[in-house]
């Protein structure tokens, strides 16, 4: 049975039945004690999604994921997904994932905004020249991102890590052991994120006087394969780069296996930085960790947004939030003087 269909049953309205269902005072205490009767005798069960829509709110959360030539769900997207989910779980929220072509994401927002079903989204991976954040914006729906455009001062609620800070800090780092030719294995770099890490790895290098080579430097997917692959190739030139910095430990995995495969020694040979260095299911630890990295906590990325989110959902008219984190610099086994030195 549904509504109408009570309603109809007890000769009222949809509208006082629901009323009288939610609790609204304007409702005798007869007709809802008639119509709480009624409900239990037929087993009608109101809907919840309903019954928030009601109340002007739908409890929900949306994450759009949107699937191009790389995927964001990787270990790294689910530490997130943990951190916010039990964010929004304890404020008595839900949460939707919407996993969708790069095509489809403006139509989702666009329905999300029409329809009302969900209270806001976090806008994931920024790329340079990103369009989402001004469509939501014009949508008004609710948005934090995770990540920031290449505008610092920009007028939405965005959470970020100090990338290009993070690597100009360890390339610097490295220059100052005695290394002169450091390799990069970063992220795609039409996300913001891996320009700016990027850009950081060039200033330092610049700073230093030290040559651009482009053959030592990797744009692709964080994964394992990525960082064996680069080492293969650059492990082959006649000089070939004795520190290499990571933009996770995943690539930093592949890496290792190329360097034992070539007979060297990591931490010895060659040097590595890598940067996500504590995901759940793998943890650089230890008293003295197996890598020299750059550390920031996704899983407290993802509860810091949420929590960002649901303020803003709550008190609309509270401005924006930008919070910069700088990632922690843990000294590990796998960084030493270069072998000539």
């Amino acid at each position: 049975m549904n509504l109408k269909q009570l309603a109809d049953h007890l000769k009222l309205s949809p509208t006082t039945v629901s009323r009288a269902l939610n609790g609204y005072p304007e409702v005798s205490e007869k007709t809802r004690n008639r119509v709480l009767a009624a409900a239990e005798a037929n087993h009608y069960h109101p809907s919840h999604h309903a019954t928030r829509l009601a109340k002007g709110k739908a409890h929900v959360i949306a994450h759009v994921v949107p699937l191009s030539v790389h995927t964001m769900i990787n270990p790294h997207f689910s530490d997130f997904i943990a951190g916010a989910g039990l964010t929004y779980a304890k404020a008595g929220y839900d949460m939707i994932l919407r996993v969708v072509m790069e095509s489809e994401e403006e139509a989702v927002y666009r329905s999300f905004a029409k329809d009302g079903r969900v209270d806001g989204v976090i806008v994931h991976g920024p790329r340079v020249g990103d369009t989402r954040i001004a469509l939501l914006q014009d949508l008004g729906l609710p948005f934090v991102v995770h990540g920031r455009t290449m505008a610092d001062d920009a007028d939405y609620s965005w959470l970020d890590v100090n990338n290009f800070r993070a690597f100009e800090r360890a390339t610097n780092f490295l220059l100052d052991l005695g290394h002169q030719k450091i390799a990069l294995v970063n992220g795609f770099e039409d996300m913001v994120f891996a320009a700016r890490r990027r850009d950081g790895y060039l200033k330092a290098l610049k700073d230093a006087g030290i040559p651009i080579d482009p053959e030592i430097m990797f744009s692709s997917e964080m994964v394992e394969p990525q960082g064996y692959q680069a080492l293969k190739k650059v492990l082959k030139q006649a000089k070939a780069p004795t520190a290499i910095l990571l933009s996770s430990i995943l690539p930093a995995l592949g890496a290792v296996r190329a360097i034992h495969e070539a007979g060297l020694v990591p931490g010895k040979d060659v040097s590595l930085v890598v940067f996500d260095d504590q995901l759940s299911f793998l943890q650089n630890s230890g008293d003295i960790p197996m890598f020299t990295s750059l550390r920031s906590s996704i899983h407290d990325a993802g509860t810091r947004v949420a929590e960002m989110l649901l303020s803003k959902i709550n008190q609309p008219d509270s401005g924006f939030c930008h919070e910069l984190w700088e990632a922690e610099f843990v000294l590990g086994s796998s960084t030493a003087r270069p072998p000539q030195a």
